[in-house]
């Protein structure tokens, strides 16, 4: 194996999500309003949703790392959550794609919201549409359109081409614009896979010793990415 195809196989997001690797673009009220759910003890209901690819599994894991040392966090998705949800007193309850709550833990959710403002607990939900348009019992779906609700919107190709810039500027990479122009034109749209193949770029230029061209990006790319 060549020394360009082993560095596909670690062609992914190195860094844990956090605010500080989150390109907010128009979701910069979002993000600050996060960042107080982080770090206030008491009850709150927000509902964040937006397509694939817009970050809302990102900020769900920055808000729950950001506020690990603030309150008891407990954080699932929603596939994996069966008949029954509990969570300590003044706890943050993060679920990620609610919209795949079966029907026991759409109850477990509607129950622990009606307790929800005894014991302080905060809820930071997350799914593809507006609560009116889930997929879920009526009464959870009231509650959950009662809660402050934010769209993530998608970074415009503007937004996204500057973020990699960056990125590659933090990394010390002297990067030609052909190679943005050709991962916004060709590559995977959410911004930490672009991101990741930058961090790969990189790694296989100082491991070949060649520069960060789009030549050795056609490389890296042919074998292990969904390319149009």
């Amino acid at each position: 194996m060549s020394g360009s195809e082993q560095l596909l196989l670690d062609l992914k997001p190195a860094q844990l999500p956090g605010f500080e690797n989150f390109v907010a673009g128009t979701n910069a009220e979002l993000v600050t309003r996060l960042k107080g759910v982080a770090h206030y003890q008491n009850y709150d209901a927000l509902y964040i949703w937006g397509p694939k690819g817009s970050g809302k599994s990102h900020l769900l894991h920055a808000t729950a790392t950001s506020a690990v040392e603030q309150r008891p966090i407990k954080f699932s998705s929603g596939i994996d959550i069966s008949d029954s949800l509990a969570a300590p007193s003044n706890a943050l309850l993060v679920i990620d794609d609610i919209d795949l709550l079966n029907s026991e833990a759409q109850i477990a959710l509607f129950r622990m919201f009606n307790s929800a403002r005894m014991i302080g607990l905060a809820f930071l939900l997350s799914g593809p549409q507006p609560p009116l348009q889930l997929d879920l019992r009526e009464d959870l779906r009231t509650r959950i359109g009662q809660s402050l609700i934010y769209e993530v919107h998608l970074l415009s190709d503007e937004e996204k081409s500057a973020a990699l810039r960056r990125h590659a500027q933090l990394r010390g990479m002297r990067l030609d614009e052909s190679v943005v122009l050709y991962l916004m034109r060709h590559g995977r749209r959410d911004l930490p896979s672009l991101m990741a193949i930058l961090d790969g770029l990189d790694r296989a230029s100082l491991m070949l010793k060649r520069q960060p061209t789009l030549p050795l990006l056609r490389e890296l790319l042919q074998s292990s990415l969904e390319i149009d």
